[in-house]
């Protein structure tokens, strides 16, 4: 049984592709690669075809994610029809993608800060416009709700016990 994670940002160059890279890491890690498959888009086309932001890039490598053969591309329609899990960023991207969503979709669309731990921050805040400190809270984040993430699918859909790392 394979299990697929699409993360979902505004232009799919800081946020998802850091979720992306995070998330792939950890199964990768699990040994789940093959029972996991995972992808990252953007609701919007602004930077469709262009790799993540060089800023996302620098601080993913720093903590050992690689996110180089990532390239933005936009949600479409498929995409609720190939993912198990459609996990949007924040409210708004929640918002556009609901908006997008077939009748008959019968996976899970939800924030990916549900499955964090830390209850401080429900959504991964955008650092588009930050320094470098809004690029290390979007890692701390994502590195909390991956965790969480490849728990509840590992116990609810894969029925594997995993070891937090």
């Amino acid at each position: 049984m394979t299990t697929s994670v699409l993360f979902v940002c505004l232009g799919n160059i800081c946020r998802s592709p850091t979720a992306h890279g995070v998330f792939e890491k950890r199964v990768l890690e699990a040994g789940l690669s093959d029972r996991i498959l995972i992808d990252s888009a953007a609701t919007a086309a602004f930077h469709v075809g262009n790799p993540p932001d060089p800023r996302t890039v620098r601080a993913a490598a720093v903590r050992g994610y690689d996110l180089s053969q990532q390239i933005s591309r936009q949600v479409k329609p498929e995409d609720f029809y190939r993912f198990d899990f459609i996990l949007p960023m924040d409210r708004m991207n929640l918002g556009n993608l609901k908006a997008l969503q077939p009748k008959d979709f019968s996976g899970h669309l939800g924030l990916f800060m549900d499955f964090s731990k830390q209850r401080q921050y429900s959504q991964v805040p955008d650092p588009y416009s930050d320094g470098p400190e809004g690029f290390e809270l979007v890692l701390n984040l994502v590195e909390d709700a991956a965790q969480g993430l490849l728990e509840h699918i590992c116990r609810e859909k894969l029925q594997v016990a995993t070891h937090a790392t």
